[in-house]
């Protein structure tokens, strides 16, 4: 894929950008490293007061970076203007926490009298620059959730953005220096996939974080492991969402609507495989495809659309790709299944719910990145923990019950990152965000999050 803004509302190309060469490369990673030589330093009200500064700074270019990011990967606007005003709150929380966060703890003297000492404690030091490997699903949110911690914690960063998103990514380079942070302290690399072993392999690179594919993900780690390098992944995603018979199923079906389609279904949080207690499965499956059905579909600029267009071409045929799979092996559309017709520019692909869903079926073991939902039927809550288990991954989940047993259950047994309950999925900077299994591994957001990149030195002390 070449570096440029291609709107997937229409097809065309909009922009287009050279990659940079292996000179400019070079002169980023090592200001990135002088940078950081520096900013390590920087007193914790310093690096706030900057954090604060470019929270500002967003927030007053809020209009214009939205619609930056609904034309270049097709986001509704409404909600990429949700997305730009959480990176402003996520910026001033780091501003208001990291220092606590990072404060340094000290084990009770009598706890390491038998070590030796007469007092300790344990001291969090940045680890250096970290290369940032993002997706385009969340251009903004992807990276502050990243560059705002790490930034806070003293450390410094490079930022290589998919390759669809140039404009947000170039935008995200000039933020921290408009807001006043050293030269170097994070910048954005053009650079295609290609290049990126040769940036990870750098000595001068301390770390590296990626969100996005599986695939991706095993590439960044195996590299990082070849040379001993500390990483976070957080990768793919097929969230179950359990209703069981005690729940409240009007809003059951409500915010599983929106659960299913946030980001035009382009979410790896978003919740994908419906598990449904057969005693509310029929009443849930009617419900629940009459509001899919009813979803406008359409200009992503427009404020009453629900539902934009997929950001690729390669990802509409993928995720047809897998539907059609599903068909021809029996699986039953309930509503949607194709191309809305009325719409023959651009990516777009109709709400759509399947049923009668098998193991042989990819659509059971694959992730369907788009507006595409699966229903199962089971017949009781240890049936509804097996199917939502039967996956290689582990991110979320979201379970619908007004049962303490149930909750206490699901939340013993649900191999995920996550357990909401009576809710959807959603990250918040107070709270731990990651997976397990192929989902990926380490945490963002939270004391967890700032800690991944921090050398946790422990301090000895004798009198």
């Amino acid at each position: 894929m070449g570096i440029a803004t291609v709107n997937p509302a229409t097809g065309e190309t909009l922009r287009t950008y050279e990659a940079h060469g292996p000179a400019e490369v070079e002169r980023r990673i090592d200001a990135a490293h002088e940078a950081y030589r520096q900013y390590r330093t920087t007193p914790f009200a310093e690096r706030a007061r900057l954090m604060r500064a470019a929270a500002s700074l967003l927030d007053e270019d809020a209009e214009d970076i939205a619609r930056t990011m609904t034309t270049e990967m097709g986001k509704p606007i409404v909600a990429a203007r949700a997305e730009a005003a959480k990176c402003a709150r996520t910026m001033r929380w780091y501003a208001d926490h990291a220092e606590a966060l990072l404060a340094d703890e000290h084990p009770a003297d009598h706890d390491v009298q038998d070590s030796g000492a007469d007092r300790a404690r344990v001291h969090y030091r940045p680890l250096g620059t970290v290369l940032a490997v993002m997706p385009w699903n969340f251009p903004l949110w992807q990276v502050i959730r990243f560059a705002a911690p790490a930034l806070m914690a003293g450390n410094t960063g490079l930022l290589k953005h998919a390759s669809n998103v140039p404009q947000t990514a170039l935008y995200l380079g000039n933020l921290f220096h408009r807001a006043g942070f050293p030269d170097g302290c994070f910048q954005t690399l053009l650079i295609g996939a290609g290049a990126v072993e040769g940036v990870l392999r750098d000595p001068r690179i301390a770390a590296a974080t990626l969100t996005g594919s599986e695939p991706a993900g095993r590439s960044v780690a195996a590299i990082a492991g070849d040379e001993v390098k500390k990483t976070v992944l957080e990768l793919g995603g097929s969230d179950p969402y359990i209703v069981m018979p005690s729940a409240d199923l009007p809003r059951a079906v409500k915010t599983a609507v929106t659960a299913r389609v946030q980001n035009n279904g382009q979410s790896c949080i978003a919740a994908k495989r419906f598990i449904v207690h057969r005693d509310v499965y029929d009443d849930f499956a009617e419900r629940f495809t009459a509001a899919m059905n009813s979803l406008t579909v359409g200009d992503p600029l427009d404020d009453d659309t629900d539902v934009g267009p997929l950001a690729t071409e390669q990802g509409r045929t993928d995720l047809e790709a897998l539907v059609d799979d599903a068909v021809n092996k029996g699986a039953t559309v309930l509503c949607g299944g194709g191309r809305p017709p009325e719409l023959p520019r651009g990516w777009f692909y109709r709400p759509t719910v399947l049923t009668a869903i098998t193991p042989e079926m990819r659509v059971h073991r694959e992730e369907t990145f788009g507006p595409v939902a699966t229903l199962y039927p089971v017949a009781d809550i240890e049936e509804a923990v097996t199917v939502a288990n039967d996956s290689p991954f582990g991110l979320s989940s979201n379970v619908w019950t007004r049962r303490d047993e149930d909750i206490a259950f699901f939340v013993r047994d649900l191999e995920a990152g996550g357990v909401f309950v009576n809710g959807m999925t959603a990250s918040h900077p107070a709270l731990p965000f990651g997976g397990v299994k192929r989902s990926g591994y380490g945490r963002e957001l939270s004391g967890h999050g700032i800690r991944e990149f921090c050398n946790v030195t422990t301090v000895w002390q004798r009198a």
